[in-house]
């Protein structure tokens, strides 16, 4: 029977990632989703991969697009806040038919029809 490890969700997406040959990761570091660049940060070198830290979301996404258009299999992920503005990047990554990961890890926030209170 094969080891079995208990793992965090966050930390499955980025090993998952590993596994399945993920070569590039760029991001920014944004609350839900800190635990997938983290995980990504430690582990990387063992697949020979790459890992980079971006200034801004949007620094991430056209990381994101070159690596894709220079044939790595890549990988970002955010938040729906980082994702809004990646949008741009998202566009370009579309119109290019380029193969890319996001990941968007939805965190709770105010919203039109929500009764709850919630800060974003």
């Amino acid at each position: 029977m094969p080891n079995k490890q208990i793992m965090k969700g966050n930390e499955v997406i980025a090993e998952a990632a590993l596994q399945a040959g993920c070569k590039f990761y760029g991001g920014y570091p944004i609350t839900p989703q800190n635990e997938i660049s983290e995980y990504l940060s430690k582990r990387s070198k063992d697949f020979n991969a790459i890992f980079l830290q971006a200034e801004a979301e949007v620094s991430a996404i056209n990381m994101l697009f070159g690596a894709s258009a220079a044939g790595f299999r890549c990988m970002t992920s955010s938040s729906s806040p980082g994702i809004s503005l990646k949008q741009e990047g998202i566009s370009f990554i579309a119109g290019g038919e380029l193969p890319c990961v996001i990941v968007n890890m939805v965190r709770g926030g105010p919203g039109l029809g929500n009764i709850r209170a919630s800060q974003a």
